[in-house]
């Protein structure tokens, strides 16, 4: 039987809600976790951790990050993911466009480190006074922070631990180039499209360029990558549009029939997060606003898709007032679903979030 959109949906929620298991197995096979700042009512790797994660609790991960094998680095967004999938991004293209300056502050800064083993920003602020520089919002942030950044991105520092949700830094040994870069950039690629899969035909092109902004001393070797993954990857066209997914998958099996439980998803879990291959099967435009000015948002400040029964029929903004959780409810149709079974199911889904957000 050919392959429809509908068993696209299925296999898209699937196959990354698998079993709750440990946080160390949930990182694997996930692959990457991005994270998020905003707190609305947690942030977005511990959304996205607590569905995967048995008896997850928010900050689990930045609790457990300095025993764990995983690091932060930049890959398709910025997040966690195994110190395996993060060797392959390294050693990264040289700092061509770093003035002499930045270079010698970047010295004394890792000469610092060194000498403290683990570094908090306002430390390395205090020591070196580097004032302030323009940001990417067109406002200022501490000169500081952003090479700290910059030196985790080419490698220079590694993030030890978060205090508060702030980075701390220690030096990070330098790495040799590999032998066999095609077979790293496959490999990394299939990491994404175990992430995300399946994956219409243009998200699929739009990744593999994410993949050469994590690892630009491969800029040149995108469009082959991609032929390599469009010849190897199991498609089928549907509706006009080529999709892909990960071998030995079926999206039109049986086992991918959906469950009773309703979840609200974080703005960035892999069933939302690509735009584009969330409208085509579940046929509406979610938007994630919380950079959207307040007069226009349709949705929300930071509003988490709500999925059920397999279809994503509307979306939730949950926060914490006065130590209660409350919640806001939208629904794509306009109203709640009447079917029997989903206000316990709501509510039980409101009492995991409570639970999750309560320290043990």
């Amino acid at each position: 039987m050919p392959i429809t959109l509908d068993d696209l949906r299925r296999h898209a929620v699937a196959r990354t809600l698998f079993a709750p298991t440990t946080l160390p197995r949930a990182i694997t096979r996930l692959g990457f976790v991005q994270a998020d700042p905003i707190r609305a009512p947690a942030r977005a790797q511990d959304l996205t951790l607590r569905h995967r994660v048995a008896d997850y609790r928010a900050g689990d991960l930045e609790r457990r990050y300095p025993r764990l094998a995983i690091e932060e680095d930049f890959f398709v967004n910025y997040g966690f993911l195994p110190r395996g999938t993060q060797a392959l991004l390294h050693p990264r293209a040289p700092l061509p466009s770093w003035t002499p300056a930045r270079r010698s502050r970047a010295q004394a800064v890792l000469v610092f480190v060194r000498e403290r083993g683990v570094v908090h920003p306002r430390e390395v602020d205090a020591k070196f006074q580097h004032g302030k520089a323009p940001n990417w919002f067109g406002g200022a942030s501490n000169a500081s922070t952003q090479l700290l950044d910059a030196m985790n991105f080419h490698g220079l520092l590694r993030v030890a631990r978060r205090e508060g949700g702030t980075r701390c830094y220690a030096v990070r040994e330098p790495q040799s180039a590999a032998a066999d870069s095609d077979a790293m950039l496959d490999a990394m690629l299939d990491v994404i499209v175990a992430k995300y899969a399946p994956l219409p035909a243009p998200s699929l092109g739009l990744l593999a360029s994410y993949l050469v902004a994590a690892a630009p001393q491969w800029r040149d070797r995108r469009a082959a990558t991609l032929a390599r993954a469009r010849a190897r990857l199991p498609r089928a066209r549907v509706e006009g549009i080529d999709w892909y997914w990960p071998a030995g998958e079926n999206p039109a099996s049986r086992r991918h029939a959906p469950d009773d439980t309703l979840r609200l998803l974080a703005p960035f879990d892999p069933i939302v997060w690509d735009r584009r291959r969330f409208e085509l099967p579940w046929g509406w435009a979610y938007r994630f606003e919380a950079y959207t000015p307040a007069s226009r948002r349709v949705h929300g400040y930071y509003a988490m898709p709500l999925l059920w029964h397999g279809q994503v029929i509307g979306w939730g903004n949950l926060g914490v007032r006065d130590g209660a959780l409350q919640a806001q409810i939208g629904h794509v149709a306009g109203r709640a679903p009447r079917e029997p079974g989903y206000r316990r199911a709501l509510n039980d889904e409101l009492a995991r979030i409570d639970a999750f957000l309560r320290p043990c």
